[in-house]
């Protein structure tokens, strides 16, 4: 078929080349084509008509009735599904070839009469003026900690006029997570945008015992920084589009400099940490200029950030535990019978007794699960051994592996006395140290001998080279030099 781009290099050629024969086979065309255009003056696309008839009957005129109460009904309904129907309810009727036919024939209906669509309205973005922030889940991109996989979320914070972005790493979509990661974006960022918009939150209200207290405590942190928040409608994405789109890209980002690295392992948290901070760096650097229209309408930040943990109160029951959080967490046991209070931060747990705090261990993931350390327990444990047997969380008194195959060693040696013998290496490990234990424990599997309690302590004793604290010189501090900086930050804030 010739183009009108054709034809309109044939006019350019004929007048330079010696015949038209040669000047329409440079064009692309046959000699007897080349002189139809050249006599007619026309482009091909001059000679097309517009029809509005059929050149053949469409073979489902007589069942479209039919196929159109389908497609009112339910406009989601694919034409594969309509096609399979019809050849279930008329065998023979309709080959396999035709259903090309009927997917264009609703096509165009669907372009022509069908239900209106929802389209995108294009947003003018003010420098300043917005934020959003929202939750992505990083698992898709097999990421490890020493081997062994990292489940986590990045907490991820866009302004939408300069797609200036920043995220940390969180667990779950908790209130504390929320509360963490967007105060720490903010502080990177240096200011606060006059609206901050997120999701519904569901998921981190679900998670909260009182739905009231939630949406209390979220409307006193945008108040401690100033900004006004705002919610998208339920199901409604795309009203987030910018923080949605970034979570696109700046996992796709991820995923090409993981790549370069070579590998998705790293050997520490801290580590994978430095590796997002340099590509939230590099990503961001293209948007300087940008940045600084925002920053001379964002709003300056409070003195200090908001205290984003929830403080609950327990009376530690007879089993040394408490639940905080839908979790089980075991506290020393001397707590038994106190009231205290249980500070939950994103990652962490602390234990306060008498405005002190006396305790903190990380905080689990998830709900249902449970965490007890053998260090608050032991001491009762040793002195009634017949209660590990049938102890409901027994499975975390082993704090490693070769624990566990200590006692399973016991187990088959000395069946009466394994609970009794485990129980006096793990107060071993409580009051020498636990490495110590370990690699006692290693070298007697190592070496083929019974383990035993007398065995382990003696090794543990006879260990070289303790570790001793190391001498630490703390010189006195200088305040003057604190006072000079707050006498700079005084006269910044007077003059601006």
């Amino acid at each position: 078929m010739v183009t009108d781009q054709q034809v309109r290099r044939l006019r350019m050629l004929v007048n330079r080349e010696r015949s038209k024969a040669l000047a329409a086979a440079k064009a692309g065309m046959s000699e007897k084509t080349g002189r139809k255009y050249i006599k007619s003056g026309k482009l091909p696309s001059e000679y097309e008509q517009n029809r509005d008839w059929r050149t053949r009957k469409c073979p489902f005129e007589g069942d479209w009735r039919g196929i159109k109460e389908y497609l009112e009904i339910n406009p989601g309904i694919e034409a594969k599904t309509i096609f399979e129907e019809l050849q279930r309810k008329y065998p023979g009727k309709y080959k396999d070839g035709q259903l090309r036919s009927l997917q264009r024939r609703i096509k165009v209906w669907k372009a022509t009469e069908g239900p209106a669509k929802e389209i995108f309205f294009t947003q003018v973005h003010n420098p300043g003026e917005l934020g959003e922030f929202d939750f992505t889940r990083m698992g898709a991109l097999g990421i490890t900690i020493r081997k062994e996989p990292f489940h986590h979320m990045i907490g991820h914070f866009v302004l939408t006029y300069s797609n200036w972005e920043a995220g940390s790493i969180c667990y779950s979509e908790s209130f504390e997570s929320l509360s963490e990661c967007l105060q720490d974006a903010l502080w990177e960022l240096g200011g606060v945008p006059a609206n901050m918009r997120t999701d519904r939150l569901s998921a981190a209200v679900h998670k909260a015992c009182n739905p009231e207290e939630f949406t209390v405590r979220y409307t006193q942190l945008l108040k401690h920084y100033g900004t006004k928040g705002e919610k998208i409608q339920a199901g409604k994405a795309n009203e987030n589009g910018d923080v949605e789109q970034r979570h696109y890209r700046f996992k796709k980002a991820v995923e090409q400099a993981l790549m370069l690295r070579g590998s998705k392992d790293f050997n520490s948290i801290d580590e994978y940490k430095l590796f997002l901070k340099k590509l939230f760096l590099q990503l961001n650097a293209g948007r300087k200029d940008r940045l600084k229209e925002e920053y001379k309408v964002l709003r300056a930040l409070p003195c200090s950030k908001k205290d984003a943990s929830s403080v609950l109160e327990f009376k530690v029951g007879p089993s040394g535990t408490i639940n905080a959080k839908h979790n089980v967490y075991s506290v020393n046991s001397r707590l038994k019978g106190e009231r205290i209070k249980a500070r939950v931060h994103s990652n962490h747990i602390e234990i306060w007794y008498a405005q002190k705090k006396v305790d903190s261990f990380p905080r689990i993931r998830g709900e249902g699960n449970h965490r007890i350390d053998y260090r608050h327990i032991i001491e009762g444990l040793v002195r009634k051994p017949g209660a590990f047997e049938n102890y409901k969380y027994r499975d975390d008194l082993y704090p490693n592996s070769h624990f566990r195959m200590a006692y399973d060693h016991l187990k088959r040696h000395t069946p009466a006395n394994a609970n009794k013998e485990y129980l006096k290496i793990l107060y071993i490990a409580f009051m020498e140290g636990e490495v110590k234990v370990d690699s006692a424990i290693q070298n007697l599997l190592t070496s083929g001998e019974r383990i035993t309690s007398t065995l382990v302590e003696v090794l543990v004793k006879s260990m070289s080279g303790e570790m001793k604290s190391p001498e630490v010189e703390v010189t006195d501090v200088d305040l003057k030099q604190y006072d000079a900086l707050l006498c700079v930050y005084a006269e910044e804030v007077s003059n601006a």
